[in-house]
């Protein structure tokens, strides 16, 4: 059709699927065809993976169809990326097919890289060593849990960033409660080893989650830099060579994004594409976007903020199209519950230039939410999220937040005060 321009978004998870069911109702259908790229029909709801182990989700509460979750009138085309030739304006597939592009979406997230590691990939694999940020390594490890004896547990972030930084501490308390409702906690020994300082990135959080981890005897190996895993003595070996041994080990691995964006030149080290903060404007090609995880932005590769980014991308790409300077900026807007057993969970509300601090959310003195501080209530709205993933986020309907943070109801005065 003569005049109709091609927006080609590759990736069709959290952040393609909003991307496109918020532009198809904003762009003229007779202007722009917008058509998604991914490799199967599986969507799966990401946050799940952590209660699968767990028995609180059924694989089957975690999977749903991508086709179903597009809205109408928006093609999903199945393949695998070969490259991108951004001076052509072109995607080439494996299997030969060029699909051509006049503004493209790369939003194809990361992925766990064990190969990145020395002896994660070992002998140990998916029976000592294992990882919940995959479907397939959710179920392996929801059956070695079922039967596990106890032992010495470690849980390992082996470099950031990754996608919710929070989920390898969740995973730490919630594998706490299982082992007692299984009477079984005082065979195990946890360990929580992680490259970062402390529990967290931030202070005020930071000292949060570790005074949780001190509450349930969890000990904190910090500022750990795994240089490899010892299957033969069942150790991990930093590089300034400290040692933690395992008899189960439940790894988070590299976080890199997909091999095309390395192979088109459009990444960075870990194959994420840099872009502008604000805009999530790819620097190299101005018609290439990159949102979700599969960007280089300074804030967590977590739903929330794929959702809060959206928000201001939208926006900024209606004034794209229509040849006008981008003005809306995103903020890096971030929250997050975390699980932290026993039926309750935190919150933490942040962004680019605010840390997370305790106080009340949504509204200022009413909440009913409370930031950094594990309520029942915070427990509920992680549980009811998932409905509203599917339901709410995923087809683009708005979700009633802003997307910029506000400091109303947080206790700012405990970073003028030089609080830790």
């Amino acid at each position: 059709m003569e005049g109709m321009r091609t927006l080609l978004i590759l990736g069709g998870g959290t952040a393609g699927s909003i991307a496109a069911n918020r532009l198809r109702r904003k762009l003229p259908a007779s202007q722009w065809r917008i058509t998604v790229v991914d490799v199967d029909d599986h969507h799966r709801y990401q946050p799940g993976y952590l209660f699968v182990p767990f028995g609180t989700y059924s694989p089957r509460q975690v999977t749903r169809s991508r086709r179903a979750n597009l809205a109408d009138g928006i093609p999903l085309v199945y393949g695998e990326v070969d490259r991108v030739e951004p001076e052509a304006s072109t995607v080439l597939l494996t299997d030969g097919r060029r699909l051509e592009y006049d503004a493209l979406v790369i939003a194809t997230g990361v992925t766990p890289r064990p190969d990145q590691t020395e002896g994660m990939l070992g002998p140990l694999w998916r029976d000592s060593v294992h990882e919940f940020y995959t479907y397939e390594g959710s179920l392996a490890l929801a059956e070695k849990l079922r039967d596990w004896p106890g032992g010495r547990l470690a849980i390992s972030v082996v470099e950031m960033p990754i996608k919710c930084p929070v989920a390898p501490l969740e995973f730490a308390f919630l594998a706490d409660a299982h082992f007692t409702r299984r009477g079984m906690r005082d065979s195990v020994e946890m360990t929580y080893v992680t490259p970062l300082p402390g529990a967290f990135t931030k202070p005020i959080a930071a000292q949060a989650f570790g005074d949780t981890l001190d509450e349930k005897g969890i000990a904190l190996e910090a500022d750990f830099m795994l240089m490899e895993i010892d299957n033969d003595a069942r150790k991990l070996v930093s590089y300034d060579e400290r040692e933690v041994p395992f008899d189960l080990l439940v790894t988070v691995p590299v976080n890199m994004g997909a091999e095309f964006v390395a192979r088109s030149g459009l990444g960075n080290e870990l194959n994420l594409v840099p872009v502008d903060r604000f805009t999530q404007q790819a620097r190299a090609y101005p018609n290439i976007f990159a949102l979700g995880d599969a960007n280089d932005i300074p804030a967590s590769k977590a739903g929330s903020v794929a959702h809060f980014e959206i928000d201001v991308f939208v926006e900024n790409f209606l004034q794209y199209v229509q040849g006008e300077e981008m003005t809306h900026r995103f903020d890096g807007h971030a929250n997050c519950f975390i699980e932290t057993g026993g039926g309750r969970a935190m919150l933490i509300d942040f962004n680019y230039h605010t840390e997370p601090l305790p106080g009340r959310f949504p509204i200022a003195g009413v909440g009913p939410l409370s930031l950094l501080k594990p309520t029942r209530l915070n427990h509920l709205g992680k549980l009811a999220f998932r409905w509203m993933y599917w339901n709410v986020l995923i087809p683009g309907r708005p979700m009633g937040l802003p997307s910029h943070m506000s400091t109303a109801g947080k206790r700012t005065d405990l970073v003028t005060a030089g609080q830790p």
